[in-house]
């Protein structure tokens, strides 16, 4: 059974290529559908959190002055994941972060990332948008503490990618939806996901 890592990082701004680092981290851990582990840090990288940011996430200055080096916790989220395949809500976003952040250390971050956004886009058409609280709403999800808290939006993004494989089981027959299907779904179009299905089953 594959276990994947679903993350979210909450940071100073878009783009670590403009400076912009993590402020926190959190892993959520899935085998099968099941959550079978956690990791969550906030972490000090020595960047001041503007007001926006702060009023956006609710992580402040403060809280980020009490916490531990980014470069330690990316340590350990990089030992907690160990190589297992990823996934997140606007993937290209999280990657970006997970790559800049563990090259600072001189980590390597050669995950394949599945996106729960992209998937949403192919397999749920009628999704009014794909922000992850709407999405959760659409699909009612459980949801837990603040949005744009790292392990609140870890845990929605989790219970949306089970929903993801539970569907393509249900409606498209897919009895082990696994990474490698997900990031074949997600490059294709939604035109074209019921023929990228069929080829898979026919090669299974």
């Amino acid at each position: 059974m594959t276990t994947v890592a679903v993350i979210d990082f909450e940071t100073t701004g878009l783009s670590p290529q403009m400076g912009d680092r993590a402020t926190e981290i959190a892993i959520v851990m899935l085998e099968g559908d099941q959550v079978v582990d956690r990791y969550q840090s906030l972490m000090n990288a020595g960047v001041r959190i503007s007001s926006f940011i702060e009023a956006y996430t609710g992580i402040s200055n403060a809280m980020i002055g009490a916490a531990p080096t980014a470069s330690q916790v990316m340590a350990e989220a990089s030992r907690f994941v160990a190589g297992r395949p990823m996934a997140a809500h606007n993937a290209s976003f999280d990657r970006r972060f997970w790559m800049a952040e563990l090259a600072r250390i001189g980590q390597p971050a050669t995950q394949a990332f599945a996106c729960t956004l992209l998937l949403s886009r192919r397999l749920y058409p009628q999704a009014p948008n794909y922000r992850l609280g709407s999405l959760a709403a659409f699909h009612a999800l459980p949801t837990s503490g603040r949005a744009h808290r790292a392990m609140a939006d870890a845990e929605v993004a989790a219970a949306l990618l089970g929903r993801l494989r539970s569907d393509l089981r249900s409606q498209f027959n897919v009895p082990d939806p696994r990474h490698a299907l997900l990031m074949k779904l997600q490059a294709c179009t939604r035109k074209a996901l019921s023929k990228a299905i069929e080829k898979h089953l026919a090669q299974a």
